[in-house]
């Protein structure tokens, strides 16, 4: 191929659905025009924030956490520093890096392929149909927190695990994100398939199950916002669940941060486009003795004005008449 040729590729007629392509082609132009599959995979890996995430957090949550409880580092934001390294001599380094080299040859060997089966768990190969056709299932979206796979990396999770006597059959495998597949691990059967399904569920008849496009001002992956249909105060917003559920207290742990990321996002959003916008009160009517007509859950965030009421003291303390001063 030539220059002019390689030049049209990636200007015209390269088609992507990943970012991988140029990766490669990128790795092979530095590097004289070859290299091995899997000098090009680690080319890819590097870039893969998702997989630096996922270690990351075992850093900070397993193997940082042993060590400064043995007093060996001393972690400082988001730093770690080996305790006692500017007292060591160049030799004593050395030595140090080869038994480190020494634990690390002699682990691989005890355990061999299963010292990273962790971030393998279907212990066999998935084929890239099935892989495709199991995150077609979960809308490419993890079966359990609900994250698309643009933000975090989708695995395939066999329900019953293989060391449990699972099979590769499409009714075992289920999408999960990288973090909650770590959760579940593989000693655990707990089909979360039904987490997914539900987060899709309408009621017929549902003012909220089925809202207009056009009055959702914002959104993620399990709730959505719009302005209410009868405002107390201007720009008067509800956050409400995309799955059909009466009260906040039927909600997902994974639904309620949803929540509460548009609740902050529609905050900001609102004191951005009115700067007389001075606090907010926040609440939802749970049950119809606390004044529910909607059964399907929503949250109100009012924005406040300064004199928009005589006495605002006591805020939501006003729902029951005369204990709103005291």
């Amino acid at each position: 191929m030539t220059y002019l040729e390689l030049k049209d590729f990636l200007t015209a007629r390269m088609r992507m659905s990943h970012v991988y392509q140029p990766v490669v082609i990128r790795a092979l132009l530095e590097h004289g025009g070859s290299q091995s599959v899997k000098a090009l995979a680690s080319e890819i890996l590097w870039r893969d924030k998702s997989q630096i995430e996922y270690y990351e957090a075992i850093v900070k949550k397993m193997v940082g956490r042993v060590l400064t409880t043995h007093g060996v580092v001393t972690r400082t934001g988001q730093d770690y520093k080996l305790n006692g390294v500017d007292d060591l001599t160049r030799e004593q380094r050395e030595e140090l890096i080869s038994l480190c080299d020494s634990k690390i040859a002699t682990f691989e060997e005890k355990r061999g392929d299963t010292t990273w089966s962790h971030r393998a768990k279907s212990a066999g190969y998935i084929s890239g149909t099935l892989r495709y056709e199991v995150l077609r299932k979960s809308a490419f979206h993890c079966e359990l927190c609900g994250v698309s796979a643009d933000k975090k990396a989708l695995e395939v999770d066999h329900i019953v695990p293989r060391n449990l006597g699972g099979s590769d059959d499409p009714h075992n495998l289920q999408a999960l994100c990288f973090s909650c597949n770590a959760m579940k691990r593989d000693r655990d059967s707990t089909d979360l398939r039904a987490v997914r399904e539900s987060y899709g569920h309408k009621a017929d008849g549902c003012l909220f199950c089925h809202l207009p496009p056009d009055r959702v001002i914002a959104e993620n992956e399990l709730a959505l916002a719009i302005r209410d249909g009868f405002p107390v105060t201007p720009l008067h917003t509800l956050v409400i669940p995309k799955r059909h559920v009466a009260t906040y207290f039927d909600l997902s742990q994974s639904e309620l941060k949803a929540c509460d990321k548009l609740l902050h996002e529609t905050k900001a959003a609102i004191q951005a486009e009115d700067r007389m916008v001075g606090g907010f009160n926040i609440g939802m009517n749970s049950g119809e003795v606390a004044g529910q007509t909607v059964f399907h859950c929503h949250i109100h965030l009012i924005p406040r004005r300064r004199g928009d009421v005589e006495n605002p003291r006591g805020g939501v303390r006003h729902l029951i008449p005369g204990k709103g001063h005291y």
